[in-house]
């Protein structure tokens, strides 16, 4: 079985493009050390993971992400960012039944690299254990852990195959998974990588605590291209009452809420919202509404894509 899912991600690629075999096949089958390497390089001490590499492998995981953070300066040459979706829209990348390949407008993912949803076999779901919360030494939450979801071959089928913290899963898991974590306050980000594809594969639910790439999001303050938004914006409405519950870091893992002056109402930062929704969900007198916003780009829409 683990020669035929290997054979199947090879088979995935162009003749020109088989040079992404190698690295996609690194990534996958070692994401967690991928993560590590990451997070080291950071200054950020992690946890010992199980088993280590080897100097061979060790130096490939390097060359790797020297290759990404390489690349990572600008949206045209950025091999690895994500965008921000909205449950909703999050569902619905794991509710289809038909094989799925439609191109990407840079409107919805404005990386050059990132060009298509490709899901073949879309009932293909592996469902795996936060490699960033995995590797951090003190992770905000020990549990839940399986919140990394993989749709679609040969990229679900590979990484269940080769990566012992995943496993088989199917869309109803993948969506309770889904709609349990918007309910944890998590943000719910659709990963797209050159290496695989150049289109969507997987996506995280996790919090600014411990996601990797929210993270360097907010640590570089917006300056390197690696998370798009959703393409909706928070607005609060004049019915808040300044509670103060949607200020708190796990209601906004962008820090893009605030009290006003007089500290008896919230505002939002424009430019730090990526559009979430995890304020809408905590607000308790449903004052925070998310509204679309054409300057944030448009959302990642099956039904709008597809149409």
């Amino acid at each position: 079985m683990h020669k035929e899912s290997t054979k199947a991600l090879y088979d995935f690629y162009k003749l020109e493009d088989k040079n992404d075999f190698f690295p996609a096949y690194l990534y996958l089958k070692y994401l967690q050390h991928f993560v590590d390497y990451v997070v080291k390089s950071l200054g950020i001490p992690t946890r010992d993971l199980p088993h280590e590499l080897g100097d061979g492998l060790d130096e490939m995981m390097g060359a790797y992400y020297q290759q990404i953070a390489d690349a990572g300066a600008t949206a045209d040459t950025s091999i690895y960012n994500a965008k921000v979706v909205k449950l909703h829209d999050a569902v619905k990348l794991f509710s289809q039944k038909e094989n799925i390949n439609i191109p990407i407008s840079e409107t919805v993912v404005p990386f050059k690299q990132a060009k298509h949803i490709i899901m073949n076999n879309p009932e293909s779901v592996s469902i795996g254990t936060c490699a960033c919360r995995s590797v951090s030494e003190n992770p905000c939450l020990e549990e839940p852990m399986e919140v990394c979801l993989f749709v679609g071959d040969p990229f679900a089928a590979f990484i269940r195959d080769q990566n012992q913290m995943f496993r088989a899963g199917t869309q109803e898991e993948a969506i309770k998974i889904l709609e349990d974590c918007h309910e944890k306050g998590f943000v719910h980000t659709a990963w797209f990588k050159k290496d695989l594809g150049s289109s969507f594969a997987m996506i995280c639910n996790c919090c600014s605590c411990c996601c990797l790439g929210i993270r360097m999001w907010n640590l570089l303050e917006g300056t390197v291209p690696i998370l798009a938004s959703s393409g909706y914006v928070a607005e609060i409405s004049e019915d808040c009452v300044g509670c103060g519950i949607c200020v708190d870091e796990h209601a906004c893992h962008f820090n893009a809420i605030s009290m006003n002056e007089e500290g008896d109402k919230a505002v939002i930062s424009y430019d730090k919202c990526m559009g979430c929704g995890v304020c809408e969900g905590v607000c308790p007198d449903g004052s925070i509404s998310m509204k679309r916003d054409a300057a944030k780009g448009e959302p990642l829409d099956l039904d709008e894509l597809l149409a």
